[in-house]
């Protein structure tokens, strides 16, 4: 891996922490009223979740992605994913409720574990994250050739910074709270399914043309440059 992919992994690990959901304001809330230990401890429960994602991702499509890898139709699949998932993203009708969602009960005292798991399974009960991954590995995993080795790197990578993005969210927790009012809400899970639906539209298109193409391409504008 290069800088470039590490780059590219990094910011798809701070697009995940600002994808507006029931876990995004239980990190506020847990860093609110429990403090910056509590929501760490509730954030690598989350954490644990998604790596469980990742595997069943992995594992439950690895055979299929080594005996399509080379086939162009493999970013049909991947992109299809992925602007599914934007589009329930985008006319999700809970888009405005979404605030008052996660009003679930904190323990009176910081029993961490408990906080650990509670993150763990408020993630892991949200099917569309299993979908975001399922999306990410199929389109990633033939880029690296299937390569445990590379993919630990960028996964890794992708955790990474989702975890120093949650960290700053814990740290401005209060001032997030005050400002994600529902419009603010609405309008940024809105702006994620499109950016989702476009990047997924951008996937199918490179399965209907060939690589050459696009390199060819990259290198006019470059030129251009």
């Amino acid at each position: 891996m290069d800088f470039y992919d590490f780059k590219n992994a990094f910011l798809v690990g701070v697009f995940m922490a600002f994808m507006i959901g029931p876990v995004f304001f239980m990190l506020i809330k847990t860093s609110i009223l429990k403090g910056a230990r509590a929501a760490i401890a509730f954030d690598l429960g989350v954490i644990l979740g998604d790596i469980s994602f990742m595997l069943i991702a992995y594992f439950g499509s690895r055979s299929l992605l080594e005996k399509i890898k080379d086939d162009p139709r493999l970013f049909l699949i991947g992109g299809l994913v992925l602007i599914v998932y934007g589009l329930i993203t985008y006319l999700d009708k809970n888009n405005k409720k979404e605030a008052e969602a996660p009003d679930v009960a904190l323990p009176e005292s910081n029993n961490y574990l408990k906080l650990l798991l509670k993150g763990f399974f408020l993630n892991f009960i949200n099917i569309g994250v299993l979908a975001f991954w399922l999306g990410l590995i199929v389109v990633i995993g033939p880029t690296y050739d299937m390569n445990p080795k590379y993919l630990v790197w960028y996964f890794g990578t992708v955790i990474a910074g989702y975890m120093i993005t949650d960290l700053g969210k814990i740290l401005l927790a209060k001032q997030l709270k005050s400002r994600l009012t529902p419009l603010v809400i609405y309008r940024i899970k809105r702006g994620m399914g499109i950016l989702l639906i476009v990047f997924g539209a951008f996937l199918m298109l490179k399965g209907f043309i060939p690589n050459e193409k696009i390199d060819n391409l990259i290198e006019k504008v470059e030129s251009i440059d």
